[in-house]
């Protein structure tokens, strides 16, 4: 079959189940994820699979599954997932992530979600290319740390706990569960910036939020070295991304900003950008830690901070518009286009904006497809993972994955 011929086929099956029920969606986007990897060039034989843990900016589709049938999350809404797939697939973005350009440099199929397949982990191998157990809204730290402090705005009960949790119940029934960890490029996040912005938004003292950055950090790094004794030998853990220029959090501390609050340049709350670059700087420390205690590990950092400010220091290199730049492209209005009553996803009160391209961020705290190729770009080209991918990796080059399309 032609790459036409596989780009006919896939936009049919995806104006096919556009109406239809949760379970037929489910079974179209598992096609499509074939189809897609189907017409990409394979990069490397680096990795096999890919095994990934986060939150909201890595979630292929646990959150939707896991979500009530008759209420159906934001992600499961239109416009989420109009740019690349025509249709919502749990994704919090308008279409790929981070996580699927990765994918696709690999040569690899899109990672499926956990739930979406768990059920056929015994029947043939589903999860042969990679596993998703990403959760939006997941935490690092549990419900009973954030219940003590009073903070129970939480979308779900899910931690990274929870994930690793699913993850060893996944081990226990695939065949040759090490040589699968140990042949897998592994994501241990992003994760940790629901920990951060769920206190935020509910005017948490940021002192108080930054006193348990290393209790998020500590154990983000236990999790890691329990990857290495299952097997583990290649890891890609992310940063905390630029949180004072999220179009949700310029909002809602508009009222009690002041002018030198803000970034001359960039529009950005320094304050809260701080807080991301602390968090990063211990990630970075306790990193280097492991790798000083398992100098044969691969153990790289993603540095999604310093991949995104570029594009509010330099708009227009990247294609974004420069007075769209803090705005979210689907939102409820507002200096930032975003308003908590009338979230992207809920319309008509929410509106979209025509060309997502010219947007960094998709829904006030979510990037779009655009610059999530950018910042799979800037990890897998540039000089944002340390040590740099590489250098686990020489044959990767510039692959299809990062050929940013338009599928209107």
């Amino acid at each position: 079959m032609h790459s036409i011929e596989k780009r006919t086929l896939l936009v049919s099956l995806i104006n096919l189940a556009l109406f239809q029920t949760r379970k037929k969606m489910a079974v179209a986007y598992a096609i499509i994820s074939i189809l897609v990897a189907s017409t990409a060039a394979s990069a490397s034989q680096c990795f096999e699979s890919i095994i990934s843990f986060g939150d909201s900016l890595a979630d292929t589709g646990n959150f939707f599954l896991l979500s009530p049938p008759n209420k159906p999350p934001y992600c499961a809404r239109p416009p989420y997932g109009r740019t690349f797939f025509h249709l919502p697939t749990g994704r919090s973005s308008d279409g790929r992530l981070v996580i699927d350009f990765i994918a696709e440099a690999l040569g690899l199929p899109l990672v499926e979600s956990y739930i979406a397949g768990k059920n056929a982990a015994e029947k043939g191998g589903r999860f042969s290319k990679g596993v998703n157990f990403a959760v939006a809204g997941a935490t690092v730290l549990d419900t009973v740390f954030f219940d003590k402090r009073g903070i129970h705005n939480r979308v779900t009960n899910v931690t990274l706990g929870t994930q690793f949790d699913w993850f060893n119940q996944f081990l226990a029934v695939i065949p040759n569960g090490r040589k699968f960890v140990k042949n897998s490029l592994i994501l241990v996040g992003e994760i940790g910036g629901n920990d951060y912005g769920n206190p935020l938004l509910l005017d948490i003292d940021p002192k108080a939020i930054r006193s348990f950055m290393p209790a998020v950090v500590n154990y983000i790094g236990s999790t890691i070295e329990e990857l290495i004794k299952l097997g583990a030998t290649t890891m890609l853990v992310p940063g905390v991304i630029p949180m004072g220029c999220l179009p949700a959090l310029l909002t809602h501390y508009k009222t009690s900003s002041t002018e030198k609050d803000y970034h001359p340049t960039t529009g950005c709350l320094n304050w809260l950008n701080e807080l991301s670059i602390y968090h990063n700087e211990l990630l970075q420390k306790e990193l280097s830690r492991l790798r000083h205690l398992h100098p044969h590990i691969a153990i790289i950092y993603a540095d999604n901070y310093n991949a995104m400010m570029r594009f509010y220091l330099s708009p227009h290199q990247f294609g974004f518009a420069k007075e769209s730049i803090l705005r979210a492209c689907c939102g409820g209005g507002g200096p930032y286009n975003f308003n908590g009553s009338a979230l992207c996803g809920n319309l008509p009160r929410a509106n979209c904006c025509e060309n997502p391209s010219l947007y960094v961020n998709w829904d006030g705290l979510h990037c779009t497809e655009a610059a999530n190729k950018w910042i799979a770009q800037g990890l897998w080209e540039g000089s944002y993972t340390h040590p740099h991918i590489k250098t686990i990796c020489p044959s990767i080059s510039s692959p299809a994955g990062f050929q940013y399309h338009h599928y209107y």
